[in-house]
């Protein structure tokens, strides 16, 4: 079956959790978190949670695991921590959890970072993962790189990976 097919078949409504990890934002002040449920509701997706909690491995852990368990998303994006300075844990925090690796999300982010603002790319780590049928994102927390990866890569194919995910 060919992708064109698999896609019309996808849900066109999944449920989003969205998870900030900054220790300065607030729900208030969380432009990309805020940005990020915006575009979600526009395109008709549910956001079902979406917190903002401190740069701590074990907290942000704990976050994903209870979301999973009482908000049951399809998707959970976590945006901020995945830089190279010591207090960036979202990776560390989150890819233990997986089953599966979207090894393709990083290196695409990466190309489409590299396009916008050069060798400073480097410096991003972002990567995606299954976990107990939830997909989990992790992108940078600048808007204008949450953006992008919301709007190549993510939004264009929620469906289609949900879809893939809860088949058994």
């Amino acid at each position: 079956m060919g992708t064109k097919k698999h896609r019309a078949g996808a849900p066109k409504q999944v449920k989003i959790g969205i998870v900030t990890v900054s220790s300065t934002r607030t729900l208030q002040n969380d432009k990309s978190g805020l940005w990020i449920g915006k575009r979600a509701r526009k395109e008709r997706h549910q956001v079902v949670l979406h917190q903002v909690v401190p740069d701590d491995a074990e907290i942000i852990t704990q976050t994903v695991l209870e979301a999973v368990r009482d908000y049951k998303p399809e998707v959970i994006l976590l945006t901020g921590g995945t830089g190279v300075s010591s207090k960036d844990v979202t990776i560390e925090a989150v890819r233990p959890l997986f089953t599966k690796e979207l090894t393709a999300f990083g290196p695409l982010f990466a190309q489409l970072s590299f396009e916008e603002i050069d060798s400073a790319a480097l410096l991003s780590r972002a990567t995606a993962g299954v976990f107990e049928n939830t997909i989990l994102f992790c992108i940078p927390g600048s808007l204008k790189a949450c953006k992008l990866a919301c709007k190549a890569l993510i939004f264009p194919e929620l469906g289609h990976l949900v879809k893939h995910i809860q088949e058994t």
